[in-house]
């Protein structure tokens, strides 16, 4: 769930330019809406605090995916911060550590004994 809320994200930021020429003319205004931003930075926080805490929970015991994606979502947070100056440095760093939280959650639920598919939960 994780993985997909960040690709989602990814999705998102990608399709952005192209469907913000249209919206205008249904009065909807995104670009640099505080509120619309917040409120994506808000729900993959959630999701994928949920995904990350899951793994650990029932997986693999191991913290470090999610120290990884803390230090990601506080980039992507500071990014806020910073507009129009430096946010594009803070996205770069916030994205590859949010997707390698994932994918480091991925791998350890993975190779834990509990994800045999004779296993069952």
């Amino acid at each position: 769930m994780g993985v997909a809320t960040s690709v989602a994200c990814a999705i998102h930021c990608a399709l952005l330019p192209v469907l913000v020429t249209s919206l205008p003319v249904f009065g909807i205004n995104i670009i640099h809406n505080a509120l619309f931003e917040w409120g994506m930075i808000a729900l993959a926080f959630v999701v994928g605090s949920y995904s990350l805490f899951h793994g650990y929970a029932r997986h693999h015991r191991s913290l470090a995916p999610v120290y990884i994606f803390s230090a990601g979502f506080i980039f992507l947070a500071l990014k806020q911060f910073f507009p129009h100056t430096i946010e594009n440095w803070f996205l770069i760093l916030a994205v590859p550590l949010i997707i390698g939280a994932h994918y480091y959650n991925y791998r350890l639920c993975h190779q834990s004994k509990c994800s045999s598919p004779h296993h069952q939960h």
